[in-house]
């Protein structure tokens, strides 16, 4: 299958996890893809694979809580493709765990400028070229706690995953008359860098959380939400607008 064959893709936090996942399924299905990170080395490496695969592949030193470092994210896309057709925000950052009250102010901060006005930013910088061209998908890596809370000490995180489901919907409204589809994907528990710590320090209070709390009992590897990404981005979700995309093992329909 070749769904992105002439189609320039951009992917925030493309350096690991469910983000490098998404840019390999774009670049194995034709697209030119943009690795935006902040992890200078990871991104490289990932664009370096899929050049020597024989795929269209760029990474550019990303900031996503910085509109000046977004502005330039795109504009320097469209300066090397000519183009720009899909964005996926996936950039975020976990945050700590504290009672909500003993929260770091700066960690909140922190939280807040990655996860929901990154996906902001990626939007404001984007959408505009996708009007020109009359045409454009955009999907927002949000999470299933987008929907419910959490006793784990993360209300930022949290707070900024319902944000962007939010703020997606409302993209979506505006944009859905111009024929640019926003959509979110929302992941459950996924075996990404993000809790790293937690298969290392807590491997068995885990196991136990993944039996009692999923259905499917097990994580999802990062490739499965990325497939729902990738789905959201093709023209095979042509009529598919405004929505969050559960991917989480069958959590949410407890």
């Amino acid at each position: 299958m070749r769904r992105f064959h002439d189609k320039v893709a951009i992917v925030t936090g493309g350096s690991s996890g469910i983000g490098s996942a998404t840019a390999r399924g774009l670049a194995q299905e034709g697209a030119a893809v943009v690795i935006a990170s902040r992890t200078a080395a990871a991104g490289e490496r990932i664009a370096g694979e899929l050049v020597s695969a024989g795929c269209e592949a760029t990474f550019f030193q990303t900031d996503v809580s910085r509109a000046d470092s977004v502005s330039s994210l795109i504009e320097r896309t469209i300066a090397q493709y000519g183009q720009l057709d899909i964005i996926v925000n996936n950039a975020a950052v976990p945050g700590g765990s504290f009672p909500l009250c003993d929260y770091p102010e700066s960690d909140w901060d922190e939280v807040m400028a990655v996860n929901l006005k990154g996906v902001w930013l990626g939007m404001k910088y984007a959408i505009p070229h996708f009007l020109r061209n009359g045409r454009g998908a955009v999907v927002n890596v949000a999470s299933e706690v987008g929907f419910v809370g959490s006793t784990f000490g993360i209300a930022p995180y949290v707070a900024s995953k319902h944000g962007v489901i939010g703020l997606t919907r409302a993209a979506a409204l505006e944009c859905a008359a111009r024929s640019i589809r926003v959509n979110a994907v929302c992941p459950g528990l996924t075996d990404t860098n993000m809790i790293a710590t937690a298969k290392r320090d807590h491997s068995e209070f885990l196991n136990r959380y993944i039996e009692a709390t999923i259905p499917m009992g097990r994580m999802a590897m990062p490739v499965e939400p990325a497939n729902a990404v990738l789905w959201l981005c093709s023209d095979d979700a042509s009529f598919v607008t405004g929505h969050a995309l559960v991917v989480d093992g069958g959590i949410l329909a407890k």
